[in-house]
């Protein structure tokens, strides 16, 4: 999508489908709602990426908005370039959800979104979900559920929050995430640096790894590099100001 090499090997070769009916995250995904004979017709147009290895882009600033992309396996992390030439990091995403709607008002992909592991996608042309959509009120039921989502968990980020409330919060809904996909929500990986971690809370990477510190201190997590448990529930869920995690 951005260099020579990812024309020569494209993330979403038509000639590659999958069996939506058969995968483990056909709770999650766009098609959840669909019933056996519907979900045969969306399979028709969805592409299974190539392994996509850990940064490497599917999408960058400037491409032209064609696709989306529904993350099958792997974690990405979306980002822009500030004015003064600094990484922000816009979010993260995990298997089940969905990549590139930002892009659709400007035809335009505004952000950079780069693997953290190895991963792979689904693909989706937008022309061909849209059209879709509109035979099937289903699915544009789906869409219009998974843009709201987007949309209200980028209020929830914006809100004035401590230190300690967005590292709770942000932990909080990694657990949840993590759950619904079927593991375990009370200890996981993260995939992100404790750098990414900040660019997106918008503090300093010191500032994470010392309230990480405090939390475990507390005997509210506990923490082994990138590996997180969380030890009580209830405070880590009143820190972040949530009556769920």
């Amino acid at each position: 999508m951005g260099s020579e090499n990812q024309k020569k090997k494209p993330y979403f070769p038509e000639r590659v489908q999958v069996a939506c009916s058969q995968c483990t995250l056909g709770n999650l995904c766009l098609p959840r709602s669909l019933d056996a004979l519907e979900t045969e017709q969306f399979e028709h147009i969805v592409n299974k990426s190539r392994p996509i290895q850990p940064g490497e882009h599917i999408f960058r600033a400037g491409d032209k908005f064609q696709s989306i992309a529904a993350v099958r396996a792997g974690c990405f992390k979306s980002y822009v370039i500030d004015k003064n030439g600094e990484e922000q990091v816009l979010g993260f995403y995990l298997p089940g959800e969905i990549i590139g709607f930002d892009a659709i008002h400007e035809k335009t992909h505004r952000a950079n979104v780069v693997a953290l592991d190895t991963s792979s996608v689904c693909g989706l042309s937008f022309d061909s979900v849209t059209e879709m959509a509109r035979q099937l009120p289903q699915l544009q039921d789906e869409l219009f559920r998974v843009m709201s989502l987007h949309i209200s968990e980028l209020e929830a980020s914006a809100a004035d929050l401590s230190a300690e409330e967005r590292i709770a919060r942000l932990l909080c809904s990694l657990s949840g995430r993590f759950a619904s996909r079927g593991y375990s929500s009370k200890e996981f990986n993260l995939s992100m640096s404790r750098r990414d971690i900040a660019s997106n809370l918008r503090l300093a990477t010191e500032t994470i790894s010392r309230v990480l510190a405090r939390f475990q201190s507390a005997g509210i997590i506990r923490v082994n590099r990138k590996k997180v448990a969380i030890l009580e529930e209830d405070k880590l869920k009143e820190l972040a100001r949530r009556d769920t995690c």
